[in-house]
């Protein structure tokens, strides 16, 4: 089964069994909502524990959760610093509009020019701000950091397993 990971817990919050957890998904108010389930990913742990978000709310830059069977600090102490994750099954395809994907969708595509010119395959996708990043790495060369913009990135076909690029100035 392939999991895809949605936020970290970074602390615990209060007494009650609350975490925090720094979301790392754009569907938050889905992946965290109220009998949602959970994949807790724990270092030096090798079986996942599930989870079932007993509550929810947004608390400045995290997300405050509690779950079913976890009523007091004590019970959620051991999952700081886990990672929260999803099954395949429970991504929701339907939400992402038009030219929207999953990261695990574009890692491993890859990259051609207009002219038809292979670049290498994306490995990575950075998030430093405004847009996402994509790391292509290309044998015997330095990686290429495309920036995620439309004059940039012309075409993500998925079945041909490609993105086609527009080299801008400065660049390569």
């Amino acid at each position: 089964m392939a999991y895809y990971t949605v936020g970290t817990i970074v602390n615990t919050h209060g007494i009650k069994g609350e975490v925090r957890v720094v979301a790392i998904t754009d569907f938050p108010e889905s992946r965290f909502a109220v009998g949602a389930t959970l994949y807790a990913f724990q270092k030096g742990q090798t079986q996942p524990v599930k989870l079932t978000v007993a509550s929810e709310r947004p608390h400045k830059n995290f997300y405050l959760l509690s779950f079913e069977g976890k009523p007091s600090i004590n019970d959620v102490e051991i999952y700081k610093q886990s990672t929260l994750k999803v099954t395949d099954d429970q991504l929701q395809n339907d939400q992402l509009q038009p030219g929207e994907y999953y990261y695990h969708q574009i890692v491993g595509l890859n990259v051609v020019t207009e002219d038809g010119d292979e670049l290498g395959t994306i490995k990575e996708i950075l998030s430093p701000g405004a847009n996402d990043v994509w790391v292509v790495g290309r044998p015997g060369k330095d990686d290429l950091l495309l920036p995620k913009i439309d004059q940039v990135i012309k075409d993500v076909d998925l079945d041909r397993h490609q993105v086609t690029v527009e080299l801008m100035e400065g660049l390569e």
